[in-house]
Parts: structure tokens; sequence; C-alpha cells
């Protein structure tokens, strides 16, 4: 019975204090600033929407900024604030939208909500509402308020709307928050890996940034480590040559790594040039780090594979997450994507093909990989992380159906690091990129046809002309 009603559900209305926030309000010195959102609860959102066709709206008697900025993240333009009525604005919505109460869902958690949830087809709270309110909800949900109760929901509407079907169709496309989408169908998605040859120096990972800009890439990627979690403690006291002298391999750790003050300035430079930026986490702190910023996913790097904690921290994100298959068995890849897929079967993911070998020879990239894995795992992008020399075995990666590829990225192959030999210069990166874009032009579609560019050759040169043509070459 319940399952029905939450299948008719077109709109699902929410309270936003103790629904969607953890109901902690932040105050700085111009009034309320801030307010703690469970970002899982955002993707329930996009995923109601994408999955199910349910549009989300926000009754809230609050004046927050902070509500305003995350409704225009998540496209929901059904935002009322100040609210003091709230059964007269939800009468007031139905009507315009032309829904029946039935066909409305409602989450609230405290005494002002009681009223508007009575008029709801299904109402709900979370776990931790007061009494009163759980006595009228037709659903109580295991996560309290912004902890993921808004998600719950949306996943039973969500399977409610698809019975018991899998969710992933062939060829599916993931839609990133920059904006751009991943899968086929869609220009290949160009990733500039910056990684670690920045070598410590933000100007350099500047230069680095406007390079992958004028070579027409669409995202550059960095890596951020937690250097005490992940460098093992016999080999912090190694001392090692640098450029900044001899030091312990810890303290050359930490000298590359970038902290908060880097990776604001690379989130705003990047927005301000307009490309795409993201990391490869190798922690889980890093992950908590990296949530500080709006990036539009996270890469798991082939080494963190079999890292099934780092893999479950980055899950709750929500966030798109591309996985790296160098070094691994088809056991633990298959191991790595259960994983995220006991956690949720419609997790947006990435899968990269990868041999783990810097430089790597050609007779070990085994680019017919990418043509197994997308064979394999129907619905989900297939791409491809190259560390070879050259680029036109990257380009050939993309004729085998590659949906984004990525490559490391220098300044000057001969610069001091691990990474830069196996890296593209700025120049060779550019005609990767066009080589890319043609092979992706000259694709075509498929169908035959003839171009107006052969009716003069073909005036000249055959004998016998079908009479369609006859009248083209005339005109």
């Amino acid at each position: 019975m319940l399952e029905a009603k939450l299948s008719r559900i077109k709109l699902l209305l929410t309270d936003c204090d103790g629904v969607l926030t953890d109901g902690g309000v932040y105050y700085g010195e111009a009034g309320e600033e801030l307010k703690k959102f469970d970002i899982r609860d955002g993707m329930g959102v996009e995923r109601l929407r994408n999955l199910a066709g349910v549009t989300t709206g926000i009754i809230t008697g609050e004046l927050s900024p902070s509500v305003i900025k995350r409704a225009e993240k998540l496209k929901i333009t059904e935002l009322h604030l100040g609210v003091k009525d709230k059964p007269a604005v939800f009468n007031e919505i139905i009507g315009r939208l032309g829904l029946k109460p039935e066909e409305v869902a409602f989450i609230g958690d405290d005494v002002n909500d009681l009223e508007v949830m009575k008029l709801a087809g299904v109402s709900v709270c979370p776990a931790n509402a007061i009494s009163f309110v759980k006595d009228v909800a037709s659903i109580v949900c295991e996560n309290n308020g912004g902890s993921g109760c808004f998600r719950e929901l949306a996943e039973m509407i969500i399977a409610a709307h698809n019975g018991d079907k899998v969710h992933r169709q062939k060829n599916d496309v993931i839609a990133l928050n920059s904006g751009i989408k991943i899968g086929p169908g869609e220009p290949c998605y160009i990733i500039a890996e910056i990684g670690i040859n920045h070598n410590g120096s933000l100007e350099i990972a500047k230069q680095l940034i406007d390079e992958a800009v004028a070579a027409k890439a669409t995202a550059v990627k960095f890596q951020k480590r937690t250097p005490e979690i992940c460098v093992p403690k016999d080999q912090w006291e190694i001392m090692r040559d640098t450029p900044w002298g001899r030091m312990s391999y810890i303290d050359y750790k930490r000298k590359t790594e970038f902290g908060i003050v880097e990776y604001a300035t690379i989130d705003q430079y990047c927005k301000k040039v307009g490309i795409d930026w993201f990391v490869s986490t190798w922690d889980v702190e890093a992950v908590d780090f990296m949530e500080q910023f709006d990036t539009p996913l996270y890469k798991l790097a082939s080494a963190s594979l079999t890292d099934t904690q780092l893999i479950k921290r980055i899950l709750l994100t929500g966030k798109p997450l591309m996985l790296s298959t160098g070094m691994s068995t088809i056991k633990e890849i298959e191991d790595a994507v259960n994983l995220v897929w006991s956690f949720d079967r419609n997790y947006p993911l990435f899968i990269a093909h990868s041999t783990s070998a810097y430089p790597c020879k050609p007779e070990e990239l085994n680019l017919r990989m990418v043509q197994t894995l997308a064979t394999k795992y129907p619905g989900v992008p297939i791409g491809y992380s190259g560390h070879e020399t050259g680029l036109a075995t990257t380009v050939a990666a993309v004729t085998m159906g590659a949906t984004f590829v990525e490559r490391h990225f220098t300044l000057d192959r001969a610069m001091w690091g691990s990474d830069h030999a196996a890296s593209v210069e700025p120049q060779g990166f550019q005609r990767l990129v066009r080589d890319i874009r043609d092979v992706e032009i000259a694709a075509g579609d498929g169908i035959k046809r003839v171009y107006e560019s052969e009716l003069g050759p073909m005036k000249r040169l055959r004998v016998n002309i079908s009479e369609e043509y006859k009248e083209k070459s005339k005109a």
C-alpha cells in the first residue's frame, strides 16, 4: 500500500532546518551565514529528478542565505523562505502545478510542520523528529535530519517508481556538477593530470592550469595525501636529495603537498579560467580535507583500488567516483565495483583502464581492456588513464570507446620529480586534444550518404550516374 502511494509521488516538499540541514546555526558578523548540509541529500535531489521524474521543493520559516545558495546549486526552483503559513503555501503550490495532494510527499520534523503533513499524500519525518510529528507521519526514517533522512526517502520513492528494475541502462551518461557530461555520445572528457608535477609550487601549478586551458583540456587533476598516513613510518627518516637540499623523505613529502591555502587558490583560479579541477585522494583524511571544496568528482588511484575504507569514505560524499584499475586483477576490480554497488546500485561510477608502469611500454597498454570493461559493465562510462610516452595510443583508446582519458601533464619532462618523464608537455597536450577532437568529428554517425563535395568527382569519373544525383550535379 505504501509503495503504491510512493509510486504516485510527483513532488517532494521538505522543511529545511532539521531535515536537509543538521539543524545547527552558524553566525558571523553579518548574521546567519552557514548551515551544514548533508551531501547525500543533495545527490538525492538529483537522483529523484533523473530516475523518477520527481521534483523537489523547500518550504521553510527561515531566511537563510545558505539555503538559497544550496537550492541554486541543486536547481530547486520551488523555494519558499520565511513562510508563516505552510498549509497555505502547500495548497498554492499544488494548485499552481495542477497536482493532487496524493501526488505530493512532505518531510517535516517539528510542530510547525504538523498541519501541512496532514495535507500531503505521504507524510515523512526523520528519526529525531519530536514525538507529535512521529504520530502523524506515514514514514519515520531510520536516519536523522541532516544525516541522510531526505536521501533515504528519495531512494524509497525511486524504488517505488521503478519497481525492482535495475536503473543502469546501456550508454548511461553522468552529469557533473560543473554542467559537463561524461559518457557515450558526449565529447571525450580530457584530463590533464598535474598530480604532484607542481613540485610544491603554486606558481608552477597555475602555469600548468593555464597551459591545460590553452590546450583545451576539460579538467586538471591533482593528488591529495596526508603524508603521515601515506608514507610508511620506516621510510620517514630516509634521507633524500631534493631541489630544496637534502632532507628526510617525510619532510620531502610534506614539502610537495598542497594545503588549504594552495587548494583554495587553485579552486578560485580554475573557476576564473573555466576548467574543471579535482583530485585523487589517497587516504580518508584527504577526503575530509577535500570536502571543503565543491569539485565535480573524486578519482581513486590504481594503488587505492583495494582500500575499502577510502572507497567507503568517498561514497559518503555522494560525488561521482572514477576508479583506476592499474596493477589490479579482474577480481579486485569486481570487488571494488561490488563495494560501490552494495552502497548504491546506481552510484555515479566511472572505470578507467590503466597499466601502472611509468612510462608504460606499448605492448603492456592492452587497450582492448577498454572494450572488455565496457562489455562487463554496461551503463558505466569507461575511460583510459595512460602512462605511455606517445600520443597515438591515447587517441586510439578514444576510438575504442574511452569516454574520458587522462595523461600526466608537465611543463618540462626534464624537470625534477618522479612523474615528469612519463608526462606530456604543453605542445604535446595541444596535439592530443586536437587529434581526439578530430577523431570524434571524423567518426560521424555511421549513416552512409553522398556529400556535396563528392558530386563534382562523381560527374567527372563515373560512367553511370543515378538519376537523383544527375539532378544534383546539374544544380
